[in-house]
């Protein structure tokens, strides 16, 4: 679903969080959009379409917020790296856990009640597609932690399921390890 706020024309897309997401104590990691998806309102988001923003985010030392529930006057916690890879819009970060709302989070998280990112932004530049649009060029203001995502085939992956993760930090240790050895 995307929702527009009249004042700033601040659209809002919802993700699940997906199998990539892991929780450990504060920490949040995931995909809060995926490339090629086709979301509940048919938008479909382009590889490149968030270069131009988080470019302009490092270049102003800017952070995009975390927010909850997509409400400016509750944030949670701070990401401290997103980017856009092959799949999508990675995100990592760390929901503090000092600030009510964030305990909130935290435990609805861990419990499984919440299960989904998303996605506010500024469409910069889009195509018609169908009964949507093709996002190529996306303002993004905040990435939140919401009760309902656009895109419910993602899911959270439990703290106990971390292992594919550090299965893939080793793998890119040894080969790193590799390429100094060559």
């Amino acid at each position: 679903m995307t929702r527009l706020q009249s004042s700033t024309m601040l659209e809002t897309k919802y993700c699940a969080l997906g199998e990539d997401l892991a929780l450990t104590d504060c920490a949040i990691e995931g995909y809060a959009s995926l490339f090629g998806a086709t979301d509940q309102g048919g938008d479909i988001v382009q590889p490149g379409a968030y270069a131009t923003s988080l470019k302009s985010h490092r270049g102003a030392r800017r952070n995009v917020k975390m927010l909850w529930q997509h409400d400016p006057t509750r944030p949670i916690g701070v990401w401290d790296e997103i980017r856009e890879d092959a799949r999508g819009l990675y995100v990592k970060g760390r929901i503090l856990s000092e600030v009510q709302d964030g305990r909130e989070a935290l435990a609805l998280l861990e419990a499984g009640a919440i299960d989904g990112l998303s996605i506010g932004y500024r469409t910069i530049r889009a195509e018609k597609a169908g009964t949507g649009r093709k996002l190529l060029e996306i303002d993004l203001w905040e990435v939140s932690v919401v009760t309902f995502p656009m895109l419910p085939e993602a899911r959270v992956q439990g703290a106990d399921d971390g292992h594919d993760a550090l299965a893939q930090d080793l793998a890119e240790a040894f080969a790193a390890a590799r390429a100094m050895l060559a």
